[in-house]
């Protein structure tokens, strides 16, 4: 099958409108991703990640699972690729590649795949969804819900995040489940990340939204979400 990812990532086109990979935000979510696989006794010895731009969250997350635990990121950007390099090392490995059409030659499923804010840029993701699911006994996503009331209302989040950072679907939580449960994924647990509260330097709008979530969220996590947006979805899955 031909690789679902688009040519953006590969071009230099993402690049140039995300210089810095989301580097930044990688250590907010490894630390997510870690407080799930934790609550679920998940210890991976093999961990891969498709997508892992400039590799943070692997960094993070080597840190965090000392030996013999290792790790291999997937980028088919060359440019990110080009930066994952400088990180790698014996239990961190990158490969500018996509595991659907450069392997490794270990193909044993790894513990725990990962694909972290990627499937919603993939043309394709129910394909994208049906190759990935063999990669891993676990599975973790991580998946924005771009839609809610105020971004559908305002229109313009929703052309942003397809202009600058390249999503082409958008989802609630209800549907990104729904795609999960299609594709054959059984959801073992998800909860929402709130990136729009917890990420700092997000600008002063996300700044003012910042006490109508928290009160909100704690009324309703689902309402506050399905109105408000400024959140995502974790998830683990087999």
């Amino acid at each position: 099958m031909q690789d679902p990812i688009s040519s953006i990532y590969s071009d230099g086109n993402y690049e140039r409108n995300n210089p810095g990979w989301h580097a930044g935000d990688s250590p907010w979510k490894a630390t997510h991703i870690a407080r799930l696989l934790d609550a679920h006794g998940v210890q991976p010895r093999r961990l891969c990640e498709v997508g892992c731009g400039a590799g943070e969250i692997l960094v993070n997350l080597a840190r965090r699972y000392g030996c013999p635990t290792t790790f291999t990121g997937y980028e088919v950007s060359p440019q990110a690729y080009a930066i994952c390099c400088a990180k790698a090392s014996a239990r961190l490995h990158f490969v500018n590649g996509s595991p659907f059409v450069s392997p490794l030659p270990d193909q044993e499923p790894f513990d725990v795949a990962m694909a972290i804010d990627v499937f919603e840029h993939v043309e394709d993701y129910i394909g994208f969804l049906r190759q990935f699911h063999p990669l891993g006994r676990y599975k973790v996503f991580h998946i924005p819900l771009d839609l809610s009331v105020q971004t559908v209302f305002r229109a313009s989040p929703l052309r942003r995040v397809r202009e600058t950072v390249g999503h082409l679907h958008y989802f609630t939580k209800e549907t990104a489940l729904a795609s999960l449960a299609h594709t054959g994924y059984t959801v073992i647990d998800h909860r929402y990340t709130a990136h729009a509260v917890e990420l700092p330097n997000r600008g002063w709008k996300a700044t003012l939204g910042i006490l109508p979530r928290r009160l909100s969220f704690a009324l309703s996590e689902d309402l506050a979400v399905r109105i408000l947006g400024g959140y995502s979805l974790l998830v683990l899955a087999t």
